[in-house]
């Protein structure tokens, strides 16, 4: 079973979500479980969420949440800080009422503050959030593409956050288009190997399959559709048959495109898996 999908809207009620990514040919979705931009979840009713968990039961559909866009787990900002724990928190807890597999974070921005401190906060932040929620959901930090004072653009950075961590609950979600831009080239299996022996590919749950706008190492953070970018096709080929990457559940975030439709690119993926057994 290949869990590939997207991320798509919950515009009209959570439960919906099942509706959108069942027609474009999901196995797996990505949603926000409440406004990406704001900081306190918006409630939920009971009815609400026996209909999504209803809808996950009758398509078996993969649901990962991923948090808002605000949180910054790495400030060290009092006030900030406090805010994103307590939505990390929250968050957990949603995930536990939906029976989501997974709730993907990002590491954030020290602001300044050093790569020491800020990593330190991340882990500090993961686990009061773990203490304070009854969630056995994991979370999976994500990698960044290199933006100033962002953490997560080398892979270390990540591995350090789990060894502060400890926890079984913690785990990685590797974006391609971020990785490329970071200076990693997923393109080449050698270039693999050097890769996961910076993180233990037994951590990584969840794939983020973008192509990338820009050219490798340019720490841009700029999405192409699959073969549309300087990934391509042959690249992505190559990425999706190194051993262990398809167990994974992959997820894009790519553009609404004129050029391919969504479910047309859902489609193009599964036959980079398996090009036989898909055809």
């Amino acid at each position: 079973m290949l869990y590939i999908g997207r991320h798509v809207s919950i515009s009209g009620g959570i439960d919906t979500a099942f509706d959108k990514a069942k027609s474009i040919g999901c196995t797996a979705m990505q949603i926000f479980a409440t406004n990406p931009r704001g900081w306190k979840l918006s409630p939920i009713d009971a009815g609400s969420v026996a209909q999504f968990r209803a809808k996950a039961s009758k398509t078996g559909i993969r649901t990962v949440v991923h948090m808002p866009y605000l949180p910054n787990i790495a400030s060290s900002k009092k006030d900030i800080y406090e805010k994103s724990v307590e939505s990390l928190t929250q968050n957990l807890d949603r995930c536990s009422m939906l029976g989501a597999s997974y709730l993907v974070a990002h590491m954030g921005s020290h602001m300044g503050d050093g790569k020491e401190k800020g990593l330190g906060n991340i882990a500090a932040a993961i686990g009061r959030a773990v203490d304070a929620s009854d969630s056995d959901t994991p979370i999976l930090i994500e990698n960044e593409a290199g933006h100033a004072n962002s953490l997560g653009e080398q892979l270390a950075d990540m591995a350090s956050v789990a060894g502060m961590v400890g926890s079984r609950r913690l785990g990685f979600c590797l974006d391609t288009c971020h990785l490329f831009a970071a200076g990693y080239d997923i393109r080449s299996h050698d270039a693999l190997d050097r890769m996961f022996s910076e993180i233990d590919i037994g951590m990584v749950h969840a794939l983020h399959l973008n192509d990338a706008k820009m050219e490798l190492g340019s720490h841009r953070d700029r999405h192409a559709n699959i073969g549309f970018g300087y990934i391509g096709l042959e690249g992505f080929r190559s990425f999706l048959s190194y051993d262990g990457v398809q167990s994974k559940t992959i997820l894009l975030e790519t553009p609404i495109s004129d050029e391919i439709s969504e479910a047309d690119e859902i489609a193009a993926v599964r036959l980079l898996c398996d090009p036989v057994r898909n055809k």
